[in-house]
């Protein structure tokens, strides 16, 4: 206590005086300070080996926010600014990110349903309001296209489906695999672009017979489907960004474990208090 004192006011007092009034010796003051930098580095060490092992165990995807919510949850006493500081000591730092062209193909004559979620991406609870939105992945033989259905509750990936074509089919596909998975919900938003695949006959009969209500973003407006376009782009920063697929299974491999594996179970999501989908949703089903 008394050389913590010490050290706290060496600015204001000088430190012969302080040992004087506080009766303590300079040589004790000084070998204290030995073994305090000396458990500050050991501290530090073992700090050091957790934070790269998170980072290696999430694939070089995560950076000091959500390095520190993974400890902290393992019970150590630590804050952002520590972490921060020590991944930029070890040279350290998540994936960064990249700009993606969208695919989506909205000049046509189709009918447009309105804009009903509004950029409100709130829901009290799962089957609420649900997302869509399609995205491509490049491989040596060509592209392969990605739909997925986002729950905004809980921001899981409860429908997806990849294709070689961009077309109605794996827009319908997404959705029914959200359908089956959640139990055919009736009266979900699901919100979408204006794409042609979105606003197509088929798409909007597989809406209309199973209840649900039809939602579509202004013009060229991203914003207004912001979740599903956060979740590609950390798709492609944080999975395919760097990857050189050679064919379309590969591909599909990677895609599934990062979303079915690691996006829905493991990672911990801003949107939710740092929780991942999955324990996001187990949390509603135990309170309600």
């Amino acid at each position: 206590m008394k050389y913590a004192f010490i050290k706290e006011n060496q600015k204001s007092w000088s430190l012969g005086l302080q040992c004087r009034v506080l009766q303590v010796s300079r040589p004790g003051y000084y070998a204290w300070l030995t073994r305090a930098a000396s458990q500050r580095q050991q501290a530090n060490k073992m700090l050091d080996e957790k934070i790269v092992s998170l980072f290696k165990q999430h694939k070089s995807r995560y950076g000091s926010p959500r390095i520190t919510k993974e400890l902290k949850d393992q019970g150590e006493k630590v804050n952002h600014k520590r972490v921060e500081k020590r991944m930029k000591m070890l040279e350290i730092r998540a994936k960064q990110a990249k700009k993606f062209k969208h695919t989506t193909d909205s000049n046509h004559d189709k009918p447009i349903a309105k804009n009903l979620l509004d950029q409100d991406f709130s829901a009290t609870a799962p089957n609420q309001k649900w997302v869509g939105d399609i995205t491509y992945v490049w491989k040596q033989s060509g592209w392969l296209y990605l739909a997925v259905i986002v729950d905004l509750y809980s921001r899981q990936v409860i429908g997806w489906l990849m294709s070689p074509r961009i077309n109605k089919k794996l827009a319908c596909d997404a959705l029914t695999m959200a359908l089956w998975r959640r139990h055919f919900p009736k009266g979900v938003i699901v919100h979408t672009d204006r794409g042609s695949q979105y606003c197509s006959k088929r798409y909007q009969q597989l809406i209309k017979d199973n209840h649900l209500v039809c939602s579509m973003s202004g013009r060229g407006n991203c914003y207004d489907n912001a979740v599903a376009e956060s979740f590609f782009h950390s798709l492609k920063v944080e999975c395919l960004h760097g990857q050189h697929f050679v064919d379309r299974p590969s591909a599909q491999k990677e895609i599934f474990e990062y979303i079915e594996i690691y996006y829905n179970q493991q990672r911990k999501h801003s949107a939710i208090g740092y929780k991942t989908p999955s324990q996001f949703e187990a949390l509603f089903s135990l309170l309600s």
